[in-house]
């Protein structure tokens, strides 16, 4: 469903103590983002993901966004449209688009993720 607003709504991991903090420090350097971000915690809500034709095992593992057209973006896309949202991230969001490190980098975050997910016994 699109939105008129421009805003986005981001689904991110509340049981991360770094998805958290990656979210406040977000919040920190664009304090105006509350008004064009909805933060969306994941938590205990797979219904409703699998309702917005997320699924709940994948809103685990890669970040989601929900873009202003209503559009579902994951992994690197998702991290881009955030980035490109605060000045200090539109390089960064842009470098990991890049054909020879998009590659890469999509690794490292899998490789992240699965291993904190496998030692806090949620995966």
């Amino acid at each position: 469903m699109p939105n008129p607003d421009n805003k986005i709504t981001v689904f991110y991991d509340g049981a991360c103590p770094r998805c958290v903090r990656d979210r406040a420090n977000y919040e920190k350097r664009d304090p105006g983002s509350g008004a064009d971000i909805e933060w969306f915690d994941i938590t205990g809500r797979e219904s409703e993901l699998c309702s917005l034709g997320i699924d709940p095992h994948r809103a685990l593992t890669e970040l989601h966004i929900r873009t202003a057209e209503g559009e579902i973006l994951s992994e690197l896309d998702a991290y881009r449209v955030l980035m490109a949202r605060v000045p200090a991230y539109r390089l960064l969001g842009w470098l990991i688009g890049l054909p020879f490190i998009r590659p890469w980098v999509s690794w490292l975050y899998h490789r992240w993720v699965t291993r904190r997910l496998a030692r806090e016994g949620r995966l």
